[in-house]
């Protein structure tokens, strides 16, 4: 995959994001003085550390920005890429600062990344190169429960979590809340049920709440319910996999069309998600998948109802974005469409619910997580069975008031209490609920306010500006 800037002249990552900043922040009356606090990075380190393999000596290249403390611990994922650079994570830290105040998590943004191709690495390699990471940003206070809290990105997952985490324990041995310096660990190593699926799962809900607002889903020229609906998933990684699982298999959408860096997918009778993920992690790509085309260009062209950008910044730019045509696009990644596209897309009255706010169910579940590992117990732990006891009494005296059984085959479901992966659920539809209607809300409160991403970008910089003045600043 290449870069930003290889793939577009519409400029870079950090770019598309100050020009989105600098609209919403002039709406606002804000001034240049305010502008300017609330828009850079309060800073960034680069990290450079040796270590010996294969008989060599590799010296390696981290990131870790910190883009605004006005709430802390900052937050943000760790991504292991060949082409990450300063930019693109100053560019991710400042998205999750907006992320964060946008949907009321109480995170600064931070990201960090490391300059590494995973695939390039045994397994045990990949572990000592991550743990001489974890050093390095441990010696600058750069993880930590109370100051900066990792997450997965790009490139690494549960796996790189649980390192990090066990090695930031290794040098703090007597810190009681080592596990709450990373999010997104296995279960087994303090994680939280629904962590994998949470970013995915997050835009199956916000699409659930964008029907429930006829005004914009009619602005998109659309009707009726999300079933029925056929989308087009560019990248099929742990996003992208999760989003068109849940929205075929729950609600009906039709998924026919999935873009690869092998090619695309194509089935206007659906595709089987699962059998294509199975397919893809065994093959390394699509190709030899029933519908497969090489050119990938075909499916971008696709007419659907939905578009899923799961991949990469700058996937949809000037170059390209004539060929979509889609009535609402939901971004999952983070900056997959330029400020340039945005505005075409804009004028051709496609409804983008954008990346700030679309793909804010990886943080929130990742709050979830750190609460959790806070609190030292379990999310259910306490109330499960109290509630159950309850639901009980309560069918009880019905059945003797009515002199009727309570129907069997919903009796199970209201009796149990709610487990911890059924509260992550709950709490995340309640954040993307709430997150969605003041987007809305502000978009249609103003003339001036022409899209989702301008009004939801207004909510952030209002928010994060009133935590400042708050301590005066």
């Amino acid at each position: 995959m290449k870069k930003f800037t290889e793939l577009t002249k519409d400029g870079g990552f950090l770019s598309s994001v100050e020009k989105t900043f600098n609209e919403a922040a002039d709406l606002l009356g804000i001034s240049e003085d305010l502008k300017t606090k609330v828009s850079v990075a309060n800073a960034t380190y680069i990290v450079r550390f040796g270590v010996r393999l294969r008989g060599r000596l590799f010296t390696f290249t981290g990131y870790r920005s910190v883009h605004s403390e006005h709430r802390e611990p900052v937050k943000g994922g760790i991504r292991f890429s060949p082409f990450a650079d300063q930019e693109e994570v100053e560019a991710l830290a400042a998205l999750m600062s907006y992320k964060c105040a946008l949907v009321e998590i109480p995170f600064g943004g931070s990201k960090g990344a490391l300059v590494i191709d995973p695939k390039e690495w045994e397994v045990h390699e990949l572990e000592r190169i991550t743990r001489r990471f974890t050093q390095e940003l441990a010696k600058r206070d750069l993880i930590s429960p109370a100051q900066n809290v990792p997450a997965p990105d790009m490139g690494t997952g549960a796996r790189e979590m649980a390192w990090m985490a066990d090695e930031y324990k290794r040098l703090n041995p007597s810190e009681l809340n080592t596990l709450a310096c990373v999010t997104g660990k296995p279960v087994s190593k303090g994680g939280i049920r629904g962590r994998v699926e949470a970013t995915g799962r997050g835009i199956q809900y916000a699409l659930r709440e964008a029907f429930r607002h006829d005004e914009d889903i009619k602005y998109a020229s659309l009707d009726g319910k999300l079933a029925g609906k056929r989308v087009v998933v560019q990248g099929l990684g742990n996003v992208g996999y999760h989003a068109a699982k849940f929205l075929s298999e729950e609600d009906g959408c039709q998924i026919t069309a999935v873009l690869e860096r092998d090619g695309a997918v194509i089935n206007d009778d659906g595709i089987d998600i699962n059998a294509l993920s199975t397919h893809l992690l065994e093959t390394g790509g699509v190709k030899g998948f029933k519908g497969y085309v090489d050119d990938s260009a075909t499916a971008l062209g696709k007419e659907c109802h939905i578009f899923i950008p799961a991949a990469m910044e700058g996937a949809i730019h000037s170059g390209n974005v004539e060929m979509v045509k889609a009535n609402i696009i939901i971004e999952a990644a983070n900056g997959p469409i330029t400020y340039e596209a945005n505005q075409v897309l804009r004028k051709k009255k496609c409804l983008i619910i954008p990346d700030l706010y679309a793909n804010a169910g990886g943080v929130t579940v990742s709050y979830f997580e750190w609460v959790k590992n806070l609190s030292h117990i379990r999310f259910g732990r306490m109330q499960r069975r109290e509630q159950e006891k309850q639901t009980i009494e309560m069918i009880t005296a019905i059945e003797e008031l009515t002199g009727k059984k309570f129907p069997s085959d919903h009796l199970k479901k209201i009796i149990e209490g709610p487990t911890e992966i059924d509260l992550v659920r709950s709490g995340l539809d309640d954040i993307m609920r709430e997150g969605y209607q003041c987007m809305s809300e502000r978009w249609h409160s103003n003339d001036s306010i022409l899209d989702l991403r301008t009004a939801a970008m207004m909510i952030a910089i209002e928010r994060i500006v009133d935590s400042y003045s708050s301590i005066g600043i």
